[in-house]
């Protein structure tokens, strides 16, 4: 498959190959637009005869010093031009649809439409540029959409304290946040696509207000399942990575393991490190209310946070990797004593003889021991952070858990690390891939303000591991639409849309201490349904709304040809999971009143759950999705169930 270093004007015979197994590289084309790797006469020298071109196109001027701006220019420019040639040789058989996503490739689009070439152009936003600024600077974005105005009211954050609101204008904003050339570059986009969609419900609401324009289709985004699927296994390979965070947990509290791992949960909050857009800020007052709940009610269980969120770090913490040198240290050290006492009491054994368990063990058995005990003295906190960070007096994370106190006391039962690094297997302190990782957690929280998608908790949700949400995320929201009872699925649903931010976070908290209520059973049985939503992400079930998008592509552009059926477009409502049948239908009694429930509660539980039962209910239901049918024969109706 030829590799296009910069787009030749007469053909594309004698490029270089490229391979790579992960993509279908015989449908591949690339275009390289890299100052660095092109040549004087190649794509990146036509910059400015281009943005000139689409200057006239669009009148959208593009500054020099923005060169992503100006790559997108050279993309664009080249993406047109090989639409055009296409088109030419293709001559109408077949139809040609062009799918443009965000704002980067909108300049394609844009002077593909200026052209009137005919080809079929969607275009997808993700997120809008100016949200992402928005929400970024701490601005009450979502509830303060003044819906049906040109302009619309927002609350700044430092006009909190003084209850000022003043009018928003868009251009204004964009401007002087030196976006407003991208911000008109995306609106063009978007008012030029045959067909415009959005990620979720939640962005086309946003784009409805920021951009003018109504999306046609919300095409949710999927995973490919295939990757992520262990069928049965999923439950071992918790069990199997769980006890690879334990031999973590073990080196990075030496000194201070007086908990039981048994009975300690791992939650994590994984992603870009957005402060308060990602929920960090929410989840550590959370985890600190969290605390004192436990505390209170003396509860054995044990919570160990991970934030998984990359920042800039100098090198490892020397306290964490002593940690992990004692940690082996000490299982050297074990594993020689218990080989030297099993050759013992094989010895012993042979001659018929009971060994005198007080001398089996020599003085410098002891004398070993006792030195390894004295090595686990510690006399400082268990680290909060695995690295060091730079300026760590201004890390909003590390001031957070200053301003709460969790600094991993021993009287705390909420503890926190914060890895701040992407996951790796070769790292010398959690040898882990993020996916290994997800899999030994019990819990991902992400309680953010701003997620258009969310891939995080629909990663958790297709490796069998419950998370929290918000009714401001994507995920969130599709999840809301589709689940009776999300929760019984391992999908807790934080409302930062309806409720003041107080309110979210006790909510967010009392999510945290029901789980941690659960028995061990009882996460199983969950992990089990939490798993089975996974057809509900996979690309064989969202992709329909991208085969709709593109079919209401080609009945615009070429109408002659191409009618759509009468038939309303594939909405993401419409179809719900019931609530499964285990789970008591009063709210009151779906959690048990204390940590420590009777035998009896666990037999009554055993009677009412049927894994095959409804994991069999549940498949019948993802495959006819907007069919609300009876149940097959032999089968009881259920409660809640077809309630939409």
């Amino acid at each position: 498959m030829p590799l296009a270093r910069s787009l030749s004007m007469t053909s594309l015979n004698g490029l270089p190959q490229w391979e790579d197994e992960d993509l279908p590289v015989e449908d591949l084309l690339l275009f390289e637009i890299s100052w660095e790797v092109t040549n004087k006469g190649s794509a990146a020298w036509n910059l400015d005869k281009w943005k000139g071109e689409f200057w006239e196109v669009s009148n959208i001027g593009i500054p020099f010093h923005d060169q992503e701006a100006n790559d997108a220019v050279i993309f664009g420019s080249l993406t047109a031009w090989f639409l055009k040639e296409l088109s030419c040789q293709f001559e109408d058989k077949p139809n040609i649809i062009a799918h443009f996503h965000e704002w980067q490739a909108g300049v394609g689009l844009i002077l593909a439409r200026s052209q009137k070439l005919p080809v079929a152009t969607i275009f997808t936003t993700h997120a809008t540029l100016l949200g992402r600024y928005l929400c970024a600077a701490s601005i009450d974005f979502y509830n303060n959409l003044d819906q049906g105005y040109t302009r619309m009211k927002v609350l700044f954050a430092q006009d909190k304290a003084m209850g000022g609101k003043f009018d928003f204008d868009i251009d204004k904003e964009a401007g002087e946040r030196q976006i407003y050339h991208r911000y008109c570059m995306e609106r063009a986009s978007v008012h030029c696509a045959h067909v415009f969609t959005t990620v979720s419900q939640i962005t086309a609401t946003e784009a409805e207000h920021m951009l003018k324009r109504t999306p046609d289709v919300v095409t949710p985004n999927g995973l490919n399942i295939k990757k992520f699927s262990a069928m049965h296994e999923f439950q071992n390979l918790h069990s199997m990575y769980k006890a690879r965070i334990q031999e973590f947990i073990r080196g990075h509290f030496y000194g201070h393991l007086d908990f039981n791992l048994e009975k300690t949960l791992f939650f994590f909050i994984a992603g870009r490190y957005e402060f308060s857009n990602k929920g960090a800020d929410m989840f550590l007052e959370a985890l600190s209310r969290l605390n004192f709940l436990l505390r209170v009610h003396k509860t054995d269980v044990t919570v160990i946070v991970f934030f998984i969120m990359p920042a800039k770090t100098n090198n490892f913490n020397v306290e964490t990797l002593k940690g992990q040198a004692v940690r082996k240290q000490l299982w050297d050290t074990a594993q020689s004593v218990k080989e030297k006492f099993g050759k013992k009491l094989y010895n012993a054994l042979l001659r018929g003889e009971i060994p005198d368990l007080n001398k089996i063990l020599d003085r410098d058995d002891i004398t070993i021991m006792k030195r390894a005990i004295f090595s686990t003295q510690r006399h400082c906190l268990p680290p909060v952070t695995t690295h060091n960070m730079i300026d760590d007096s201004n890390d909003p994370i590390l001031n957070t858990i200053r301003r709460i106190g969790l600094f991993n006391n021993r009287t705390d039962r909420v503890k926190v690390i914060l890895h701040p690094e992407f996951l790796s297997s070769t790292s010398p302190l959690l040898p882990l891939d993020y996916e290994e990782f997800v899999r030994g957690c019990h819990l991902g929280v992400f309680p953010s303000y701003y997620e258009p998608w969310g891939y995080t908790p629909a990663e958790c949700t297709v490796m069998g591991i419950p998370s929290v949400t918000t009714n401001l995320s994507g995920f969130g929201c599709f999840m809301q639409e589709h689940v009776s009872d999300p929760a019984a699925y391992g999908i807790y649903i934080v409302d930062r849309r309806f409720r003041s931010p107080d309110e979210s976070c006790n909510q967010l908290t009392q999510f945290l201490y029901s789980f941690c209520q659960q028995s061990r059973r009882q996460r199983i049985i969950q992990r089990n349904r939490t798993e089975r939503l996974s057809d509900l992400l996979d690309w064989r079930y969202l992709g329909r709304y991208y085969m709709h998008a593109r079919h209401l592509a080609l009945s615009r552009t070429f109408p002659d040809k191409f009618e759509m059926e009468p038939s309303a477009p594939p909405k993401t409502e419409g179809f719900r999971y019931p609530r499964p049948s285990s789970v008591p239908p009063s709210p009151s009694v779906s959690q048990h009143s204390s940590p420590h429930q009777s035998e009896a509660e666990d037999e009554d539980e055993d009677e009412r759950y049927d894994e095959d039962e409804e994991a069999e209910r549940d498949r019948q239901n993802i495959k006819s999705p907007f069919s609300l049918g009876a149940l097959p024969q032999g089968k009881k109706k259920q409660h809640g169930e077809y309630r939409n």
